[in-house]
């Protein structure tokens, strides 16, 4: 899962980008895109290590990807944002110090996604129409035909300032959007930068009930992040500080993203499993590997609140908490997930 950070010049978005992964910011990156991964914390692993003593732990992790600074004359945005097409949740970064303006770039950020969008929808009506001229068989004719209608109707509804979502659409024109990967529609959140000595941060969170909205300063977390921690701690007692959690943080994004986590267990491995919220358990074994969704049977479940409380699988499936689910069992967030599958 990609996390694009996006952000105004100024606005301390690779500030951020390595307080998330704690790898340096690249400056020979930055007309590109740098990415990194941070490791999506899970408390309740500990608690199955305690059970399997497995010889290998891995925990799932978000690619962060910090993307060029956006410039506030929207000029290059277009190209800028198309680095972070593929990535399914979108973070702006603003800056709330030395008079800036955290609602306004806001305001103008959503312009931004707009625009980018539009451009590639008009560049595929008019691939459209190019080919709409030359003789082909009837059945791409309507095709191209359905398609240039919807992207015109989507296109119209952008002009007038609405979001695709408040476009009145049929599930079948929304397919043939979904291959555009519209900047406009991904899930999103907001990350205000703050002073060092910000004192009221909550401020920046009450006017925005659309998106979730973190305040950080980061500035200060990356200096605190920096430190050892006998150093960090004598600082933060002298100055009074409260540091934000890096880990809370990170869960966050990855609720803001629509994913979650599963487990799969074994005194060979003790797993985190990243799959989109709603997701099924042919899907779960899908994001483990292509053959067992290829050849799935069924899925043994159980709960980490079970294995805990009864101290083994032996004794959960004594208990009969171990279930036998199939291919469209909606995956919960405490699941283990044994994925049975023939060859």
């Amino acid at each position: 899962m990609k996390i694009g950070l996006v952000g105004y010049q100024g606005s301390g978005k690779s500030t951020l980008f390595e307080w998330l992964t704690t790898v340096p910011a690249d400056p020979s990156q930055a007309h590109t895109a740098q990415s990194a991964m941070a490791t999506i914390p899970e408390p309740r692993v500990e608690q199955l290590v305690e059970i399997y003593h497995p010889k290998k732990i891995t925990q799932a992790a978000l690619e962060i990807v910090d993307t060029p600074g956006l410039s506030r004359t929207h000029e290059g945005n277009a190209a800028r944002l198309a680095l972070i097409r593929e990535a399914g949740c979108l973070v702006l970064v603003v800056a709330a110090f030395d008079d800036s303006d955290p609602m306004a770039d806001r305001r103008s950020f959503d312009e931004d996604l707009m625009l980018a969008d539009m451009e590639v929808l008009s560049g595929r009506i008019g691939r459209i129409e190019e080919t709409l001229k030359k003789p082909i068989p009837r059945t791409e004719q309507e095709q191209l035909r359905h398609e240039e209608e919807t992207l015109n109707l989507v296109l119209s509804a952008m002009e007038a300032g609405k979001p695709l979502r408040e476009a009145d659409m049929t599930d079948e024109q929304l397919k043939v959007t979904r291959a555009f990967r519209l900047l406009s529609e991904k899930p999103r959140m907001v990350i205000v930068n703050t002073a060092d000595d910000e004192a009221d941060p909550d401020r920046f969170t009450q006017t925005a009930a659309d998106v979730p909205v973190l305040t950080i300063p980061a500035g200060l977390e990356l200096e605190l992040a920096r430190m050892s921690p006998d150093d960090r701690r004598e600082f933060e007692e002298e100055m009074g500080l409260e540091s934000v959690d890096r880990d809370h943080v990170i869960r966050r994004l990855l609720e803001a993203s629509g994913q979650m986590l599963f487990f799969t267990c074994g005194d060979r491995e003790v797993r985190t499993w990243l799959l989109a919220r709603g997701g099924t358990a042919l899907e779960a074994a899908d994001n483990i590997h292509t053959d067992l969704a290829r050849g799935f049977i069924r899925a043994e479940v159980m709960t980490v609140s079970d294995l805990v409380q009864f101290g083994s699988e032996r004794e959960v499936k004594a208990q009969h908490l171990m279930r036998q689910e199939p291919k469209d069992y909606v995956i919960q967030d405490d699941d283990i997930v044994l994925i049975r599958f023939s060859v």
